[in-house]
């Protein structure tokens, strides 16, 4: 995986991230989603980096990155810590305006940092998701059913915990996800059976539905995603079953474009070609 970057570890005032680096030109971070690491990224990132310096850190939580101590309020890790931490690193690794694409839990990452730190953020892409205030606002029975591990997850502690515990490989990734579908399958596992990065994935979803979602709810209608900003969806996910997402992110950015992919979910594991086509060709 990710012939010609380096594997590092980037300290900052909070934490300490893992990430990978590699390429020239300018700056391009990578964010993943749940329940993976950066190594989602590795069908993707080698080939941006043919025209960008590409970044691909594990979130606070996550893989080879700083599990820290939980908080009351569920702030430690809310997608306001995970952007500061991307702010932290990129300003270590000498960018202090660079690009950002976030698939899942990392697109929440990302459209928070646009939100909050707009001076740093030249252009942002999110794939395969609303925003959580939106997300939560909509939830209906149908959402519940479909997208019950949100609500699961967001249980009080430790009852996920030791109910995940009993089978981690199983829960994580009951939907059928193995070696023969993503080259970076090791490396989601040795995140999985880690008691400490289960806990991490648990506040990231209590924080989903306290401080992200009150987060949310602050900036609906009064800021917006000053960048132009990319909209990327499955056509064989729940996306556009649910939502008009194009419709959606309007409400939230100010220059909006959509590019359905032929995918379910993973769109950078299950169609890495237009995945990285669209990227490519947004960011350039």
């Amino acid at each position: 995986m990710f012939d010609g970057f380096q594997l590092e570890i980037v300290e900052t005032d909070e934490v300490s991230i893992r990430l990978r680096r590699g390429g020239s030109g300018p700056p391009l971070l990578l964010l993943h989603g749940f329940p993976q690491t950066h190594a989602m990224w590795s069908k993707v990132a080698p080939r941006l980096a043919k025209d960008f310096t590409v970044i691909c850190p594990d979130l606070r939580g996550y893989g080879g990155s700083s599990k820290p101590e939980s908080s009351a309020n569920h702030e430690t890790y809310s997608k306001r810590a995970m952007a500061r931490d991307q702010v932290a690193i990129m300003r270590t690794l000498g960018f202090e305006k660079f690009a950002v694409a976030g698939h899942d839990r990392g697109g929440r990452v990302a459209y928070r940092l646009a939100l909050d730190s707009p001076a740093v953020v030249s252009k942002l892409a999110v794939l395969d998701i609303v925003p959580t205030g939106d997300t939560l606002r909509r939830a209906d029975w149908r959402f519940g059913m479909g997208y019950w591990h949100w609500f699961f997850l967001a249980q009080a502690h430790p009852l996920p915990e030791k109910m995940i515990s009993a089978d981690p490989i199983g829960f994580l990734f009951r939907h059928g996800q193995s070696s023969s579908d993503f080259d970076a399958y090791e490396d989601f596992l040795q995140n999985a059976r880690d008691p400490a990065a289960i806990h991490a994935m648990c506040e990231d979803y209590r924080a989903a539905v306290s401080v992200d979602f009150q987060q949310d709810q602050a900036d609906r209608g009064t800021r917006k995603i000053e960048c132009p900003t990319l909209v990327m969806w499955g056509n064989r996910g729940v996306i556009p079953k649910w939502y008009d997402p194009v419709a959606v992110w309007k409400d939230w950015a100010n220059e909006v474009r959509g590019e359905e992919v032929e995918s379910g979910h993973m769109l950078a594991e299950e169609n890495p070609d237009a995945t990285y086509q669209a990227l490519k060709a947004f960011f350039s």
